[in-house]
């Protein structure tokens, strides 16, 4: 079993038209709507390559509603969501189809209450037992401290689990020095954490901070990771044009397997790659994703016992 932490939920609607025109009027060809936020992404991507996963994270008002009765009965995922009095967000996705560019929309999350927090801290710690690994994905909702990622490692960490964090900003920096086995920041992140615009010298020195591996998105050159058993580069065999919204989510869910690193990454940037054809996040092509997964390039090597 795989426990998805997602703390800032959403229901993700996507909207496509024809061709977005700022300032204009636009008519709506299609909408979709499906339960979101980047852990919720992770574990539906891992229910479809059929794993089984807990869902927790904060839930509420009629847009949790919503998510919840679009999880309810989905093959493979267990909803633990822990209820809050505010109304969870909504994220919008505006697909162009004259150009397949993406305009993302966010809105804030609810304000969660020191109460609320510790509810979720106590239901976050008796979910771990017989856990496989934890994955703590995605923004902080308004109310939460800017170290709670750091206190939910610590928390794994005493039970034992593996952790995986992704996340950006001040909650990346307090995690990372919490010590969490893989981090997996964009580029634009790590340069932030680090101060180096270099990928491979701001990984090397998120790992002198704390994070055991870290994995960074490269976006369509795909990810570099740096372990302690080596460096690798997985990059897919040519661009994808597409939606990228969740396609690191999907990479993320690669990276949960537990397979030698350079399968790992294989299996992640094929995810990453088909889900960017995809029409909504937290779902891949599996055709394509399969046929990708033969072509994708690793690079690098083990370090020497």
């Amino acid at each position: 079993m795989i426990l998805t932490v997602t703390l800032n939920t959403a229901l993700d609607i996507t909207y496509r038209v024809r061709e977005l025109r700022p300032h204009g009027s636009h008519r709506v060809s299609e909408v979709t709507e499906r339960p979101g936020g980047k852990g919720v992404n992770v574990a539906r991507v891992l229910a479809a390559l059929g794993h089984e996963v807990t869902v927790t994270g904060f839930t509420g008002g009629a847009t949790g509603r919503e998510l919840r009765s679009q999880l309810t009965g989905t093959p493979g995922i267990l909803d633990a969501l822990v209820p809050v009095a505010g109304t969870i967000r909504r994220t919008i996705a505006v697909v162009d189809e004259l150009t397949g560019d993406t305009t993302q929309l966010n809105e804030p999350g609810p304000t969660v209450t020191s109460a609320e927090w510790s509810t979720f801290q106590k239901a976050y710690e008796s979910l771990l037992p017989g856990v496989s690994a934890v994955a703590l994905c995605g923004s902080l909702p308004p109310g939460l401290p800017v170290g709670a990622y750091a206190g939910l490692i610590r928390t794994a960490r005493t039970a034992g689990v593996p952790v995986l964090l992704d996340t950006s900003g001040e909650p990346l920096r307090r995690g990372v020095a919490a010590r969490p086995d893989i981090v997996k920041p964009n580029t634009d992140e790590l340069a932030e954490l680090t101060g180096s615009h270099d990928p491979l010298r701001g990984a090397r020195d998120t790992r002198r901070r704390g994070a055991h591996a870290v994995v960074a998105s490269l976006g369509p050159k795909g990810l570099l990771a740096t372990t302690p058993e080596g460096t690798w580069q997985a990059t897919p065999p040519t661009h994808i044009p597409g939606n990228p919204t969740g396609a690191g989510d999907a990479a993320v869910a690669g990276l949960l397997e537990g397979l030698p690193w350079p399968d790992r990454l294989s299996r992640a940037v094929a995810l990453s790659a088909a889900t960017v054809l995809a029409p909504v996040a937290g779902e891949f092509d599996r055709t394509a994703y399969e046929e990708l997964l033969e072509r994708v390039r690793v690079t690098g090597e083990a370090n020497a016992a």
